[in-house]
């Protein structure tokens, strides 16, 4: 068995409404000094493939057929098996 993790965020460039809100709540918390906050998500996924460059592979097919939206996402995969 091999677990994958995938982080996904905004790509550069591109707005992240949630990035500035979470900013403007820190603000008004008393929070001072953070600068551009980006907002992403993780999934963890535990594949039954053994081969990790096999599960990697599937992974990245995921991500490009569901788990990302590669248009204005980008994704990092860490394989652990």
């Amino acid at each position: 068995m091999v677990k994958a993790r995938v982080q996904i965020m905004p790509k550069s460039g591109v707005l992240d409404p949630q990035g500035k809100a979470i900013a403007h709540a820190l603000a008004s918390l008393g929070f001072s000094g953070v600068g551009e906050v980006r907002q992403g998500k993780v999934i963890d996924l535990e594949l039954s493939e053994t081969d990790p460059g096999k599960a990697k592979r599937a992974v990245e097919a995921m991500c490009e057929k569901l788990l990302a939206n590669t248009l204005i996402e980008s994704y990092r995969i860490e394989v652990q098996g």
